[in-house]
């Protein structure tokens, strides 16, 4: 029914256009429409106008911005992406740091105690001992690679940044669903539909339950109040995540068209949305065997097993006799879909005897609660295929950034990192085109865009390729190349790689 009547309305909007195309000439209303307006969209648009690009707009279909999202890991490269791209988002962004809501300290009890300790994350074998650790402190990674690391919220990130545009720059409530390149009039057309029901994104790693919940309670009868809205731009960009509407719309009846779609990773996590109430018996157990001298997580994975598919947990306490978990595994994906929260507890329980975790982990796991369980599968859209024609990040006037160009699983934390990078290219060459004032030359436009992808797609391919091994990363030779990888990613001066573009 509301497709019906979305349809209806775009016959409508067309018939009016047409009728407007034969008097006159559309006005172009933005040189620069984002589609997307988390942390990468609204980091590019803050990179547009610190190089003087002020006639923008970021448009995004959440119908409210609402505390959503996990923490994420804002890693060096991704801080130095972020300061070049505009030094008040990275100031405002770095004094997170001092917040008790952003730390990953395991003590906040005062200053000093943040200072005297340093934040770690643990990777034990069954038994408990220690394999490595992951720093999660500032200063350890600014003293190795020029800049540090700041955990913050996705809400808090895409807050901070999206406080420093004009409030009349961004818009919610406006789900893109349709883009044509009007080259006649050397601009892109947009049409977004607003009090629409939210589709859910099962490729996401997260989901914003409020949302869903909402559009539940929304019923056909209500969308005919929905409205058809269109805008012009002389550039678009979609960075509107890994299944992306713009991606979709630009590839669809193109030889590009089966790569419209992420695909799945091949791992999956199971876990517990709620916190699991256990017997105080093992619950102390646990703690004292797998937590001590660790932050309120830490990862468990059975190093003595060579097959590199072995799963891993993260054991996670907010509070004493308080825990929850989640189980990450090659899990095919069929064997998880529409699973009730007891098949998967079971799936789950089977997995860690065949990994021959211990049975405690196995006793947490049987305490779950069936109807807080979880089942999260990662995709990915690779940067490379095996194809003869790579599918394009452009085509024309529209570009694809962050997740919609390349959405990956999270093992190694690049996700948003990447994306900054992806912005502060495209800020840089925009701003030359805006320079050039060659808003009308296509053929300067594709080759900048061409620039861009020359220098992000063949990284991206090496960062990929290094999450989907990261997984495994309990060997010391697997460590020793983590190690090499980031000096490879977190060394890197941006502004110097910038440069290549030119």
């Amino acid at each position: 029914m509301a497709l019906v009547i979305i349809e209806d309305k775009v016959m409508k909007l067309k018939q009016r256009e047409s009728l407007l195309l034969e008097t006159s000439s559309p006005k172009i209303d933005y040189d620069v429409a984002i589609v997307g307006a988390g942390p990468v969209g609204l980091a590019t648009a803050l990179g547009l106008r610190q190089r003087g690009i002020e006639n923008i707009i970021v448009l995004d279909q959440t119908r409210a911005f609402r505390k959503v999202g996990q923490v994420i890991g804002l890693l060096p490269n991704g801080l130095k992406a972020l300061k070049y791209i505009d030094a008040k988002a990275y100031d405002n962004i770095k004094a997170t740091i001092d917040q008790p809501s952003n730390s990953s300290q395991v003590s906040q009890n005062t200053s000093t105690e943040k200072k005297q300790t340093s934040p770690e994350w643990h990777l034990r074998n069954v038994d408990g001992k220690k394999i490595r650790s992951i720093p999660l402190g500032y200063d350890e990674y600014f003293q190795k690679y020029g800049e540090g690391r700041v955990s913050i919220s996705w809400y808090e990130l895409q807050t901070q940044l999206r406080q420093l545009l004009p409030v009349e720059r961004v818009k919610a409530n406006h789900h893109c669903f349709n883009v044509v390149t009007e080259s006649e009039f050397e601009c892109v057309r947009a049409d977004f539909v607003s009090n629409q029901k939210v589709e859910t994104n099962s490729y996401a790693h997260w989901d914003d339950q409020q949302e869903k919940n909402e559009s539940s309670s929304v019923n056909a009868s209500q969308f005919p109040d929905s409205e058809i809205t269109s805008i012009r731009a002389k550039l678009l960009l979609g960075v509107d995540g890994i299944n992306s509407r713009v991606r979709q719309v630009i590839y669809k009846n193109t030889p590009d068209s089966g790569y419209s779609k992420p695909e799945y990773c091949g791992v999956s996590t199971i876990g517990s949305g709620g916190i699991l109430q256990g017997a105080e018996a093992l619950s102390e157990e646990i703690t004292e065997r797998f937590f001590s001298g660790s932050p309120r997580a830490v990862t468990i994975k059975n190093n003595q097993i060579p097959q590199s598919n072995v799963p891993r947990i993260v054991l996670f306490y907010p509070q004493p006799c308080q825990l929850g978990y989640l189980l990450h595994g090659a899990f095919p994906l069929e064997s998880l879909l529409e699973k009730s929260g007891e098949e998967l507890i079971d799936i789950a329980i089977e997995e860690l005897k065949k990994a021959d975790f211990p049975e405690i982990i196995q006793q947490l796991v049987a305490l779950s609660d069936p109807d807080q369980m979880i089942q999260r599968p990662y995709y990915i859209h690779h940067a490379t295929v095996s194809a003869p024609d790579q599918p394009k990040w452009n085509i024309g006037r529209v570009v694809l950034a962050g997740d919609a160009a390349h959405g990956m699983p999270p093992f190694l934390g690049q996700g948003a990192n990447q994306g900054l990078e992806d912005a502060a290219a495209i800020a840089t060459l925009v701003a030359e085109i805006n320079k050039q004032n060659q808003w009308d030359d296509i053929t300067a436009i594709e080759a900048a865009f061409s620039k861009y992808e020359a220098l992000r797609r063949p990284f991206m391919t090496y960062i990929q390729q290094e999450t989907l091994i990261a997984r495994h990363f309990s060997s010391v030779q697997t460590s020793q190349k983590l190690q090499k990888y980031h000096q490879v990613v977190f060394s890197r001066n941006i502004e110097e790689v910038m440069q290549t573009l030119f």
